[in-house]
């Protein structure tokens, strides 16, 4: 643990990054299981390593952590386990980029949302910003033709709507630790994968899948990313989580032959573009008020 802490925040946060960019091959690898089993399988080993980092974090702690966390933590671990919900489902119906780029807009929904609770103002940028994101999600969204695939790209944008509602619940509340809100959305995802499953006996290849998905994919993604955003400016933070959009339609194109239509890449572009432009006005923004 002291190890780890002694690593440049910026490069947790990009490890992180990294290990949450291999969701969406990883899920298309599995062979038999439904999505609600391998929303399961991937909750409970997920369950396992965050339990395991808060015994060696907190210790006899381990109980008061939650405490702690309150009603507040409690209603961001129920809006986090949509968002784990709203990811797989997404990924088992509809490409991994049209995914990946959709929940980069998890800052934009912020910024609207920072408008409508907190009164933040809307920058002139900002508004840009907004516009262009949702330029590109038209041609991202107006490519996908089939049934199927239009719920699954409107099932990605519950992922970023939690993730952004999550962000401002800390703000409100900074003294809130993100760890045990995440092993809460852990339990109430898993316990949603287990009453929607027929049954939740899957093969040893699709049980080793889920192990990848929730103990290291999911879980080392959000520790590393939890512990490197204390010592890192959001602004970067953010730009630095772009490379899950970019390594992420990336593995599945290189291992599972996933090739996402010219204009979902064209699409997927305007929306990092604006999600790289708000933040780059966050950073502006941060830098005057320290000067």
């Amino acid at each position: 643990m002291n190890l780890i802490q002694k690593i440049p925040g910026p490069f947790l946060i990009f490890l992180g990054a990294c290990s949450l960019s291999f969701g969406g091959l990883i899920v298309k690898s599995f062979e038999g299981a439904n999505l609600w089993q391998i929303l399961f399988w991937r909750s409970l080993f997920f369950i396992i390593i965050v339990t395991i980092f808060l015994f060696i974090t907190y210790k006899k702690n381990f109980f008061t952590s939650f405490m702690k966390a309150g009603v507040p933590g409690l209603i961001g671990g129920i809006v986090l386990s949509s968002g784990f919900c709203g990811y797989v489902f997404a990924m088992y119906n509809t490409t991994v980029a049209n995914t990946n780029f959709i929940i980069q807009t998890q800052t934009i929904f912020l910024a609207i949302f920072g408008y409508f609770f907190l009164k933040e103002k809307i920058s002139k940028i900002t508004l840009s910003s907004i516009i262009l994101a949702i330029s590109g999600i038209i041609l991202m969204v107006g490519n996908s033709l089939s049934p199927g695939q239009m719920t699954g790209n409107i099932a990605a944008f519950i992922m970023p709507i939690s993730f952004a509602f999550l962000i401002l619940i800390i703000r409100k509340y900074p003294q809130i630790d993100m760890v045990p809100i995440q092993l809460i959305a852990g339990i109430l995802a898993m316990i949603i994968g287990y009453l929607m499953s027929v049954k939740i006996q899957i093969s040893i290849h699709d049980i080793f899948l889920g192990f990848l998905a929730g103990f290291f994919q999911l879980g080392f993604g959000f520790i590393l990313i939890t512990i490197g955003a204390r010592t890192t400016p959001s602004a970067m933070v953010g730009i630095i989580m772009l490379t899950e959009a970019v390594f992420g339609p990336l593995w599945a194109w290189l291992f599972i032959n996933e090739n996402p239509p010219f204009i979902v890449l064209i699409g997927g572009s305007i929306v990092i573009f604006a999600v790289l432009l708000q933040f780059l006005n966050l950073l502006y923004k941060d830098k005057v008020i320290k000067t």
